[in-house]
Formats: structure tokens, sequence, C-alpha cells
């Protein structure tokens, strides 16, 4: 609910916005509270469907607030846990009669008879001149996890079904790493590569990282969000602005990895031979990653294999992937290969060609049926290549193996934007409000979900990506995890810090993101840095959901809060991909870099006294602490590795140790507030030197062992060998289908 929902001396439209969810008033990074200005809370009530163009209407939509739960037979959805006893109110008719049913998703011949709790007096109101009751029905509290559908009909012909989550009430996929803490190397996929990468990190890369990190003692990888870009260059840099979040990235592909390579005619073999040879020689080059040309020469690749006649066997791969995927992949393909035809900019994206079922889209399916069979096949080569990625994480060891990250949202033209406008909100975009750092506040540019339409969806498409994203990870990582709670909406036209939060049934969310997690056997961690209310955390880690914790950033007033009050329903950092590596934080290349584009708010003197008395701090933390002599001067190396043995005093179940800090790379991958100005997203992996760093070099590189056995040593786990059998995973339930049952 909103903040000042009640509050005396309310204009109807803050009642109205209260309604809806939407905060009149919120609490500023300075502690003052803000009043949001009544224009901008229209244009959020507007976005989110009510009529507020005059007072009257505004009276009116208040009344049918009202008044719209008395018209429906069933609520949109149910979202309820385990072994809790729950109801759900029917809407009826005076005086009709009605049946109930509850079966599990898939099975509807095993349809339960549910009946209303006993001794309950219903409630009734008037509406349109009809006599409307409210009955509560009692679910069984035997229902295991899953999902299930709920039908009510009555006597007179009205019907309604609706679909019932029983959601977990705590993960046990946390709670079973109790048993001992775990570490994981954190990187950035796109910037490792290895000697037959081609100018970019992919799939192959990402498994023989975690094929070597296994080995070393790791039980995980996390890397950067792997969503669907633009099919053509030139694509987005940025991982965390994609075009779906419900579709991975062919960018990643290893194009000699592709069952159908050796098969390719001789002519075709020797153009996918030269374009290897150019894109293999960028890998050596350490200034920065060149996406559009490493995409362009897989694209041309993977449209001669594409040519390829697949086996007997392979086909029916095929065939069932597709078949499983549904319609959502048929969609996304469609918006592929639309976005190929029209561009970006094209007009008819805003008529003949603005949704799925719009009249240039539906010719377009037959007339384009070839290159969205291109796209599909792309998708179905991507599950093959995260499930071996998957697959020798396991055999190398790894309890979790390889952990994802969900991005916040999508590209406002992209191709979740373009299908899943049903549920989405239009004429406003996600971002922040004015914050100590960004006193503007920031824009993202993406569309939010509209919790109402969401819910009338019952949640399938939050739940579809789920799935997708779990069904070859042990892990996920919610970037910005307190949007599940609220999000701040900024209207079209409006300054990004002229917006307000818009609040969702977070119950519902986490309900249904713990339950995908749960039966997919998922380890979930919350990005829940910054401004984030108590309650939030509170809640998620009631779930299990792990928070998480940046050395730099945990302090206990002007001092660095002791690792050992850290969280333990958490992962634990010393930086993060919007900071500099630990190497060039040491050195404050953060600072050069800053001056140099212009974005420092003191002298530059200033700048460095405050952040070497920061440093100092720290380091005088680690030397108290006996990780440091008091006194001496210390290498670069020796400061890194006694900030990492410093964290692991943390309780913490998982630990990330940043693989651009083991191999020495001080450049910041991404400078908030730049764009254009810095090569975001596109720094190659290298040393301290600035040489290129080879996966192929990681198992005999000294400084990367030698910060791995500081941290195996601290947390006491221990090196593998390269034939250990891989450890037991977590039952996978429910997952003959993993994309939701579309069809």
């Amino acid at each position: 609910m909103a903040e000042n929902a009640g509050t005396s001396g309310e204009t109807a439209v803050q009642r109205l916005a209260a309604e809806y969810g939407v905060a009149t008033e919120y609490e500023g990074f300075d502690g003052e509270l803000v009043t949001v200005p009544e224009q901008t809370l229209r244009s959020v009530l507007t976005a989110l469907g009510a009529d507020v163009s005059d007072d009257a209407a505004v009276h009116r939509a208040l009344q049918e607030r009202d008044l719209a739960p008395w018209r429906e037979l069933l609520p949109p959805v149910v979202i309820t846990e385990t072994r809790r006893g729950a109801t759900v109110a029917l809407t009826l008719s005076e005086g009709d009669a009605v049946r109930v049913r509850l079966w599990p998703e898939d099975e509807p011949g095993a349809a339960r008879e549910l009946h209303p709790v006993q001794d309950a007096e219903p409630e009734t109101r008037e509406v349109a001149g009809e006599r409307r009751r409210r009955v509560q029905y009692e679910l069984p509290g035997d229902l295991p996890l899953g999902w299930y559908r709920l039908q009510a009909r009555t006597d007179s012909g009205e019907e309604r079904t609706i679909d019932v989550a029983v959601t977990p009430r705590r993960l046990s996929t946390t709670d079973r790493l109790r048993d001992h803490r775990r570490w994981g190397y954190m990187a950035q996929l796109y910037s490792v590569m290895s000697s037959r990468s081609w100018g970019v990190g992919d799939l192959s890369d990402l498994a023989s990282l975690a094929a070597i990190s296994g080995v070393q003692g790791a039980d995980y990888v996390l890397v950067n969000p792997l969503h669907a870009a633009e099919p053509e260059p030139p694509v987005e840099p940025s991982p965390y602005l994609p075009s779906s979040r419900r579709f991975f990235n062919p960018l990643y592909l290893r194009i000699g990895d592709v069952a159908e390579f050796p098969y390719l005619r001789p002519a075709d073999r020797e153009v996918v031979a030269r374009l290897a040879a150019i894109q293999r020689k960028a890998v050596l080059d350490p200034s920065t990653i060149d996406r559009d040309a490493a995409f362009a020469a897989k694209l041309k690749s993977l449209e001669l294999l594409f040519t390829v006649r697949r086996s007997p066997y392979r086909q029916q791969q095929l065939e069932a992937f597709v078949a499983q995927a549904g319609q959502p992949l048929q969609d996304f393909a469609l918006w592929c290969a639309l976005r190929e035809e029209l561009g970006e900019d094209s007009p008819l994206w805003q008529d003949e060609a603005r949704s799925p079922e719009s009249p240039y889209a539906q010719e377009a399916r037959s007339r384009l049926s070839h290159r969205i069979s291109f796209h599909v096949w792309l998708q179905w080569l991507l599950d093959e290549q995260l499930e071996a990625a998957q697959r020798a994480a396991h055999r190398a060891g790894m309890d979790i193996g390889v952990m994802h990250d969900l991005a916040v949202g999508v590209h406002g033209t992209g191709a979740d934007a373009w299908a899943l406008q049903d549920v989405l909100a239009s004429g406003v975009s996600v971002g922040a409000p004015a914050d100590m750092y960004n006193q503007l506040g920031q824009d993202w540019s993406q569309p939010p979900w509209d919790p109402r339409k969401l819910a009338a969806a019952g949640y399938q498409p939050w739940r579809q990506m789920m799935r997708t994203i779990f069904r070859h990870s042990g892990g996920v990582r919610i970037d910005h995890v307190a949007g599940l709670f609220r999000l701040w909406w900024i209207p079209e036209g409006n300054d990004a810090s002229d917006g307000t939060y818009v609040y969702y049934d977070h119950e519902a969310m986490v309900g249904v993101l713990a339950l995908e997690a749960e039966l997919a056997g998922v380890v979930v961690v919350g990005e829940d840095l910054g401004t984030v209310e108590d309650s939030v955390r509170d809640h998620l880690e009631s779930k299990g959901v792990l928070g998480t914790s940046i050395l730099w950033f945990e302090m206990d007033g002007d001092h660095p809060l002791d690792p050992s009050r850290y969280r333990e329903l958490c992962m634990a950092s010393v930086n993060t991909h919007d900071l500099p590596p630990t190497p060039g934080y040491l050195e404050g290349v953060q600072l050069q870099l800053r001056e140099d584009l212009g974005l420092l708010a003191r002298s530059p003197e200033e700048e460095r006294a405050d952040a070497r008395r920061q440093l100092d701090t720290f380091l005088t933390a680690v030397a108290d602490a006996g990780y440091l002599p008091h006194g001496e001067e210390s290498t670069q190396e020796q400061k890194i590795e006694a900030l990492y043995r410093y964290l692991c005093d943390a309780p913490s179940l998982l630990l990330n140790v940043a693989l651009v800090d083991a191999v020495g790379e001080k450049r910041i991958q991404n400078q908030p507030g730049t764009s254009d100005e810095y090569p975001n997203w596109r720094v190659p992996l290298a040393d301290s030197d600035g040489r290129p760093v080879m996966l192929e070099s990681l198992p005999t590189s000294e400084r990367v062992n030698s910060l791995v056995d500081v941290v195996n040593g601290a947390l006491g786990t221990r090196r593998r060998t390269s034939t250990v059998t891989a450890p037991k995973q977590p039952e996978r339930r429910d997952l003959a289908d993993p994309f939701g049952g579309a069809s």
C-alpha cells in the first residue's frame, strides 16, 4: 500500500492514488518527506488505466474501485503458502448456487470439490441494483507446492477459472547452504575469453570457467545478464538494458560447438574459418570489445549452419524444444524478424506492426516464416549450450553452478515491451529518485509491470520468465530486488526526479519467484543495496532470499562494519560491476576517470583526500584484524588478499571473488552517469599491466592461485580433483514444462 494511504485531508486524487498503490509522499534521501505533485499522480494514474481527466472522473474512478471486487465471481489469482489455511472469496448474485473445483494444473482429472467455510456469515452488498453476496471457500490445507486451477460455475451460467499458486513458506534451497559457506567467481562473461573465442566471451568460455573454478574449490559462477539484445548489429552494450528477459543472446553462442558444424559445405567452412580468424585476433586486443563485429561474424556463420540438414534425432530435439517454449518463443522470433525488416524507428511499430496480433505482424508470420524459424533455432542452440555449461559446473564438483543475473527491466522498444504490452504500463518508465550521488534522479528507460494487469494475467509472464532463466542454472541474482515491492515510475516528459513509487503485491511477486525457485532447486539472491526499506529485507529474509553486502558500503558510522556483523543470509563481495576492480580502487583510478569525464562534484584534491581517508580506514581495520602488518608498506596483491581474508570473517553463506581482482585488472567495467563518454560494458579482461588474460592461463596463474588459496583457507573449503563426482543436486520438481504451459 502507499505510504500515506488513509491520511486525513487527502484530495480525491490522493485517495485514488492510495487505492492504486501509488505513493502520494515518500521519504527523500535526506530524510525529508517529499509530497508528490498532483500532476505527477494524475500521469501515473492514467498509466494505470484510471480516468482522471477531471474531478468528476476521479470520483467515478473512486466509486468503481470500491465496487469492482463485488462485480467479479473470483479474484484474478490466488497466491498462498504450504500448510497455511487459506480461503478464496466468491462473489455471487443473491440466491445463486455455485460449484467450486480445484485441480493440479496438469491433472484436470484429479479435481477436488471445495466447500464454503462453516459458520461464516456472508457479506452482502448492492451493486447496480443487484444484491451480491461474498462467500469464503476453504482451500485444502494439504496441497503440495505447485500450480493449480480453480473453477467456479454458478447455476445461472456464470463461470470463471483462475490460477492458484501454493508457494513455499521458505526456500529450502537456501537452508541447504547452511552446512558450510561457499565462494564463487563473479565475472562479466563477455570480457572472459579464450584463444577460441570470437572477440567476446561465450557459453563455451563459461563452461571452461566453471570447470576451472570448480576444481579450485568454487561452488558457483555469477555472470552478467545473458538476456537477448537486438537481433542484429548494432546492439546495446549494456546487459542491463536488454530487449527481452525471457530469452537469451545469440552473441554468446560458440560456433564450433554447434553439432552441425562438421557438416558445413567446404566453401561455407572456408567462410566461417576466415571470420573466425579475424575475430580470434580481436581477443588479443586489450582495449575494447567490439560486440557488433563479433555478432555480425557469428550471425553470418549461423546463417550458413542453419542450411545444414539436421539428423532425425536433432530435428526431434528441436521440435520438442519448440513445443515446450510455445507461443512466447514464436512471438519473440517474430519480433526479431520484423526488427530486421523494419529497423527500430519505423512508424509501422506504432500502427500496423504494433503488437503480435496486429495485421502486419500476422501477415509476417507466414511471409517471414523462414527467418522466424532461424531465430527459434538460435534459442534452441543457446538452450543446448547453457545446459552444457551447467553440466560442466556440476562435473567439476560445483554445488550451485551457473548463477544468472536478472535485469530490472527491458528496453522500451524491445521484444518484451512489444509482446508483453498487455501487462506493461505505457507512458511511464522505471528509474530511481534523487539521491546523494544522483541528485537529478535516474531514468532507466524501461517500461514497468502494471500491477493490476500482471495479477489479472495470473502472474504468468513473471512465472514464464523465471522458468526460462532457471532452466539451466543453480542460482539467480535479482537486480534491484526492492522492485518486487515498489518501483519508481517516471511519467513521460518528466524529469527523473519527478516521479513516485508504485507498490506491487510483494506477497505474490516474491511468492511466485520462491515457488519457481523451489521447484527448480535454485538459490535466490536479491541485490538490496542502496535505499531499501527494512520491511523489504525482513520479508525477503523470512522467505530465504539472500541479500547483498559490499565491503566498501558496509559502515558503522564512520568506521567499517566488522564483517562478523554481516548478515548470514547474504552474498558478500568486495566490489560490484559499478565500482572499479580492487586493484584499480587501491590506485584511485575511479577518481582520475571521473576527473577526465568532468564528473567530480568537488575539486580533484578534495576528492582524492577523501578517497584516501576512506581507503585508509578500511586498510587500518584489515590490519587491526591481523591481515596486514601495521606500519609497513604492503604490495597491492597483499592488500587485495588481506581484504578478501577480512571479508571471509563474515558469516555470509556466499562470498564472491571478482575475477578482475584475481587477475589484477584495474579498469572500471561501467562508469555510472556515462554512455558514449566511456566504453561501458566493453572492457576485456586484462592483468595489472594491461595484457589480455586468457582463460587457459587461469589454472597456472600464481596471482589467481594465491587468492584462491587465501579464500579456501579462510572458508575451510578445498581444491578438488578434475575427476570429482558432481555433488547431489536438489530435486527439480514439476519441470516437464519449463515455459509455463504456454501453447
